[in-house]
């Protein structure tokens, strides 16, 4: 499992664009959302640069990696 940490999320809906995101790109799968520690947890691998365009297009920057 990837822990990636992603600022600026505040609620179920901000929780429901990352999600949906991610969960369509190729190799990631089981996404889960944790908006109170500000983490997004999930299977598989993706590279990078598009985990990063899919968070930012929902509005949200990624922290880490």
């Amino acid at each position: 499992m990837t822990t990636l940490t992603v600022k600026g999320m505040k609620c179920q809906h901000c929780a429901g664009s990352v999600q949906k995101g991610l969960e369509g790109l190729e190799g990631i799968s089981n996404v889960q959302v944790d908006i109170a520690t500000g983490t997004v947890n999930f299977d598989g691998s993706a590279d990078t640069k598009h985990i990063r365009e899919v968070i930012e297009q929902a509005g949200f920057t990624l922290v880490s990696p």
